[in-house]
């Protein structure tokens, strides 16, 4: 398996996912600078944290008209695989890859802590492995991050089993008083509906490595690569 990760200016997470595909999962990984436009042949494009641009405007609505977002599109509408971490998946939904925004957190702070999120279904790959009754201690780093949506899209992406992850208090309880941006619904993670493509707020990347004192996030990976593999 073959990962490309993309590079905006401003990207600042781009190498803790390079680091855990690499030497953590052994797969073969390479850079793509937002301004190309090959692909390198990759199989699975990730769009990394960080701040695109400056986050001027909105949170990736310029890094959404870089030249190597019309290659990740055309990817994505052939099926291809393409996920994205925080500032990944403002990305992803200026794109029209997936549905909704992320709007100022409820609180118009911004948040970089550990918080808990519970997979919401095992038919989505970075969730095919996981235990749907377990919360999962991923940290989160964003001021936009609160995903919302109208309610006609809300009520598809439910019915057709898109949302990844909701947040959750350490014990699994999905209520309000754990949302911690005021997301619709505690939603923290969702895919398209051809299940191609992925978007999640927290940050599974820095909880991969014993050495960061906790590992649910390489969980998360280990998911994926086994969906991919299969």
């Amino acid at each position: 398996m073959k990962f490309g990760i993309v590079i905006f200016p401003g990207s600042n997470c781009d190498q803790d996912v390079i680091d855990v595909l690499s030497q953590t999962m052994n797969q073969q990984v390479v850079k793509l600078w937002h301004k190309d436009h090959d692909l390198q042949g990759c199989d699975f494009i990730m769009l990394p944290g960080g701040f695109s641009y400056g986050d001027y405007l909105r949170s990736g609505a310029i890094a959404r008209f870089s030249p190597i977002m019309q290659e990740v599109i055309q990817h994505a509408n052939r099926g291809g695989y393409v996920m994205g971490i925080c500032n990944g998946f403002q990305i992803l939904t200026e794109a029209g890859l997936l549905p909704g925004a992320l709007l100022r957190n409820q609180e118009q702070k911004f948040l970089c802590k550990n918080v808990y999120i519970k997979p919401e279904t095992k038919n989505l790959l970075p969730t095919s492995l996981l235990d749907t009754n377990k919360p999962y201690k991923i940290p989160v780093a964003h001021g936009e991050g609160r995903f919302y949506t109208d309610a006609d899209t809300l009520k598809r992406i439910q019915d057709n089993d898109q949302v990844m992850f909701r947040y959750c208090s350490h014990d699994g309880l999905v209520t309000p008083e754990f949302d911690c941006n005021g997301s619709l619904d505690n939603i923290a993670g969702i895919s398209n509906e051809g299940r191609n493509v992925f978007g999640m707020m927290p940050h599974p990347e820095r909880a991969a490595d014993p050495d960061l004192g906790n590992t649910d996030g390489k969980a998360i990976f280990e998911s994926l690569l086994a969906g991919v593999l299969a």
